[in-house]
């Protein structure tokens, strides 16, 4: 092990289970000297901002449980209509967990309910339906996504669900001029936003809501502690829905002991079959002929390559295999916004057959078409992100 000012410790072999591999953010981490206690210093200082958080929450969820929040009124006919507008039967489990919900929120409790079910299985349409009941009331509601195409995705379907109710949607995202953003920042605080969806934008301090009901909170645990502790200044009186697939131990731990509500939804939609999973050795052979297979139905293939430095080079190669008039295209985080847009637009509209993408797809690309999926490299990327990328089909 190599420390600060190039001195090195020699480990043996036998102990080698003490050293794992660091995990953080991208940049490297600051190295210490030999000898010194910079290191203990440093895990004592976080161990002290951990317990100080934890007795913060501890207060937070108490102050909660005991707050008397607004007491909404029963269903009327036009919550009825904008539900029977969806164009599906709902399940057995999104209906219950529907029903959890409105008697929460016709109680005057102070939710907060983590709304729990596998990728597809209509997490979102129980969302948009309890922030049409908060708007009815006449109380705005805040959607955060983790990523700008699922911001995107979810404002495109909540347009079409809510444009003809006269509701005022507005997204904010990193595809939003300067311009663009001031004005939905002051629209918001004038109260003439009522569903306002965004990225971690969402968290800036300039954001102030004119009268905020409802926070939705999709896949939390691609939120940093930093814009977790902002949730938790936002929600300390409103209502909260938490949706995920795969939610962190601790929103699970306080689910399942009782300081948050949970309703699972654990039935998929009637057209949703499982997905089946084969883990092999990568060999060209075999993507060329899943690609093959799924372009001979007239379907699409998402292809997941998360080396942004080569994923021109792996595109390129995968394209002279493959028959000559197949659409391939790139998509990636670090493309400029427009053409992102394009790329991912294309995708939707049917004119990409084949998109070779980063995990930037792992959230929210809806694709009825798409029903094969290559993860090339798959060991480099964790249980959580595989179970998000085997949801984007079937």
């Amino acid at each position: 092990m190599e420390y600060a000012g190039g001195d090195k410790l020699y480990v043996p072999v036998e102990s080698i289970d003490t050293l794992s591999k660091y995990i953080g953010s991208d940049t490297p981490p600051k190295l210490n000297k030999l000898g010194s206690q910079e290191f203990a210093k440093t895990k004592s200082r976080v161990k002290g901002e951990l317990k100080e958080l934890a007795f913060s929450l501890v207060e937070l969820y108490k102050q909660r449980m005991n707050a008397k929040g607004y007491t909404y009124p029963a269903d009327d006919e036009l919550q009825r209509k904008f539900e029977a507008d969806f164009g599906y039967t709902l399940t057995d489990d999104q209906q219950n967990a529907l029903y959890d919900i409105k008697a929460d929120m016709q109680q005057g409790k102070v939710m907060d309910r983590l709304i729990c079910g596998d990728v597809g299985f209509g997490k979102t349409e129980v969302a948009l339906c309890t922030a049409f009941k908060t708007i009815l009331s006449g109380k705005q509601v805040a959607f955060l996504c983790p990523t700008t195409i699922l911001s995107e995705q979810h404002y495109n379907t909540a347009v079409v669900r809510m444009k003809k109710y006269g509701v005022n949607v507005q997204v904010l995202n990193r595809f939003k001029s300067a311009k663009e953003c001031e004005k939905i920042i002051s629209d918001v605080a004038q109260g003439n936003v009522d569903l306002i969806i965004g990225t971690h934008k969402l968290l800036n301090d300039k954001i102030k809501f004119k009268n905020l009901g409802l926070l939705i909170l999709d896949e939390e645990q691609k939120f940093g502690v930093g814009d977790k502790e902002k949730i938790k200044n936002i929600k300390n009186n409103i209502n909260v829905i938490t949706l995920s697939a795969t939610p962190i131990p601790r929103t699970l731990n306080m689910s399942l002991t009782g300081i948050r509500d949970i309703s699972v939804i654990a039935t998929p939609p009637v057209s949703r079959l499982a997905t089946q999973v084969q883990v092999v050795e990568y060999s060209d052979s075999i993507v060329v002929g899943a690609v093959k297979r799924e372009l001979a139905r007239h379907g699409q293939v998402l292809v997941v390559y998360n080396k942004v430095e080569s994923i021109y080079n792996y595109s390129d190669k995968l394209k002279s295999l493959l028959p000559k008039d197949v659409v391939l295209d790139v998509a990636h985080g670090q493309m400029d916004k427009k053409q992102l847009e394009d790329a991912i637009f294309r995708l939707f509209s049917g004119d990409t057959q084949v998109l070779v993408a980063t995990t930037l797809i792992e959230n929210g690309v809806d694709l009825p078409n798409a029903n094969t999926l290559v993860v090339v490299n798959a060991d480099g990327l964790g249980l959580s992100q595989l179970y998000q990328l085997k949801g984007r089909i079937g």
